[in-house]
C-alpha cells in the first residue's frame, strides 16, 4: 500500500518514505513468500531431483530452502503483527502480542488437522504456531540483538538437538512424555516431543530461521544500501555453510564414509542436498558436518538462512529497482499475498486425488510428474492473481484476521 505523501518525506520505488520502513505491504517481501510456496510445490508434487538435468538441478535447489524461506518470511510477518519499524508498546503491543497468540494456536489445529488428512505432506504449520510463541518474547529486540541470537541459535541448538535425538533412540523417556501428553492423545502424534525435538521442522533448530527473519524485517529496506548489504550477507552465509561442510567432510577423518554408513547412500552431496537420506542405523557424529537441507545441522542452517536472505534481497531489489519487472511478476507476489490459502489449497488438492479420487499424481517421481507440478502452480497463480484483485487478504487469511479481533479488547 502506498505511503501518504501528504507532509511526509519524499518516497522512493517502493512507496515508503525514505529513509523509514514501511509498515505496509512490501511487494518484494510476497514475491519472495510466493517462490516459496512454488518450491514447496515441487517438493510435494514435482519429480524426484535424480531427474537430472536443469530441472532435476532446480527441484534440488528448492528442497529444504523453501521452508526455511517460509520460516523466516514468517519471523519478518510476526515483526510487522507486533510494530514495524518501532514495536508496539503499551495496550497496542499487548494487542499485538495476543494476535499473535491466537495466530499461533489456530496455525497449531490447522497443521493437525491438514496431518490427519493422510498426505504423504510434512505439514509445517503446527510447527509454525509453537515457533509465533517461542519467539514472541523477542519481539521488541534490536536487528542486531536479533541477529546475534539467530547466529548463537544455528551454532548451539543443533548440537542439543543431537544429544536429545541421541538420549531418545537410547531411552524411552520421550515415549513416556507423549503418553502423558494430551496434545499427543488429541492428534495422534507424538505432540510436544515431535514439535521440539523428533519431528521434520524441530523447533529447537527451526527457531533461528525466524529469529534471523525478525532482525530482516528491523532493517529500513528500503535503502538501496542495505539492501545490498543484506544481499551480501547472504551470499556470505551460503557460502559459509554449504562450503563450510563441503571443506568439513573432507578434512575430518572418516566423516564422509561414516555418512555414506548411516545413510546407506553415498555422502558426495551431503554438503547441500537431500538426496543423501536421513541416518538409518543411528545417527553418527559425523552427521553434524552436513549441511543437507532438513539435517538439522548448524551447517543445514547457516547455508538455508544465506540462501532465504539473499532471495528476499533480491526480490526487494527487483521490486524498488524495476517496476516493469515487478508487473510482470504481480501473478507470484499474489501468490504470496495468498500463501496459508494456496499451501493448504494445495495439501486438500492432493488429498482430495489421492483418497477420494484415488489417483497417484506422482507414482515415480520421473519426469511425467512435471505437468502436475506445472498445473498445481498455474492453478494457484491464477486463483491468486483473480482473488487478490478483488479482495486485499486471501480467504484463509481473512478468517485468521477476524480470529484475532478479540485482542482488540486487551486494556
Amino acid at each position: 500500500m502506498p505511503a501518504q505523501v501528504s507532509r511526509e518525506p519524499k518516497a522512493d520505488r517502493s512507496g515508503a518514505p525514505a529513509g523509514t520502513p514501511s509498515t505496509g505491504r512490501l511487494i518484494g517481501i510476497d514475491l519472495a513468500r510466493g517462490l516459496a510456496v512454488f518450491g514447496m510445490y515441487s517438493a510435494h508434487v514435482g519429480p524426484d531431483v535424480t531427474v537430472g538435468g536443469p530441472t532435476g538441478f532446480l527441484l534440488e535447489m528448492a528442497r529444504g530452502r523453501s521452508s526455511a524461506l517460509f520460516a523466516v518470511l514468517a519471523g519478518f510477518s510476526l515483526i510487522i503483527i507486533t510494530g514495524r519499524p518501532q514495536p508496539r508498546t503499551g495496550r497496542a503491543g499487548r494487542q499485538a502480542v495476543v494476535r499473535i497468540m491466537i495466530r499461533s494456536v489456530l496455525l497449531g489445529a490447522l497443521g493437525y488437522a491438514l496431518t490427519a488428512l493422510g498426505t504423504s505432506v510434512d505439514v509445517i504449520l503446527s510447527f509454525y504456531g509453537l515457533l509465533f510463541l517461542t519467539a514472541l518474547p523477542l519481539y521488541r529486540l534490536r536487528a542486531r540483538t536479533l541477529a546475534l541470537l539467530a547466529a548463537a541459535g544455528a551454532l548451539i541448538l543443533p548440537q542439543v538437538l543431537y544429544v536429545i535425538r541421541k538420549s531418545i533412540e537410547a531411552g524411552s523417556w520421550a515415549d513416556a512424555i507423549a503418553a502423558g501428553d494430551p496434545l499427543a492423545r488429541v492428534t495422534g502424534t507424538d505432540g510436544i516431543v515431535e514439535l521440539l525435538f523428533t519431528g521434520e521442522y524441530p523447533v529447537l533448530t527451526w527457531l533461528p530461521f525466524l529469529i534471523a527473519g525478525m532482525a530482516v524485517a528491523r532493517l529500513d529496506l528500503t535503502r538501496s544500501r542495505i539492501r545490498s548489504r543484506l544481499a551480501a550477507t547472504g551470499g556470505a552465509l551460503a557460502l559459509l555453510g554449504y562450503g563450510g561442510s563441503w571443506l568439513a567432510m573432507r578434512l575430518v577423518p572418516h566423516a564422509l564414509s561414516a555418512v555414506a554408513a548411516a545413510t546407506g547412500d553415498s555422502a558426495s552431496s551431503a554438503w547441500w542436498s537431500d538426496t543423501v537420506g536421513e541416518p538409518e542405523n543411528g545417527t553418527p557424529l559425523a552427521w553434524l558436518l552436513v549441511a543437507a537441507p532438513h539435517s538439522q545441522t548448524t551447517f543445514s542452517i547457516v547455508g538455508n538462512t544465506g540462501v532465504a536472505i539473499a532471495v528476499i534481497a533480491g526480490c526487494l531489489s527487483v521490486a524498488a529497482r524495476t517496476p516493469r519487472l515487478t508487473r510482470l511478476a504481480t501473478p507470484v507476489a499474489a501468490v504470496g499475498m495468498t500463501a496459508l490459502t494456496v499451501y493448504v489449497l494445495h495439501i486438500v488438492a492432493l488429498w482430495f486425488f489421492t483418497h477420494v479420487w484415488h489417483v497417484a499424481l506422482v507414482e515415480d517421481g520421473s519426469m511425467a510428474a512435471l505437468p502436475v507440478l506445472l498445473g498445481f502452480i498455474a492453478a494457484a497463480t491464477l486463483l491468486a492473481a483473480v482473488w487478490t484483485r478483488l479482495f486485499r487478504r486471501g480467504p484463509l487469511e481473512y478468517l485468521l484476521h477476524i480470529a484475532t479481533r478479540p485482542a482488540r479488547h486487551i486494556k
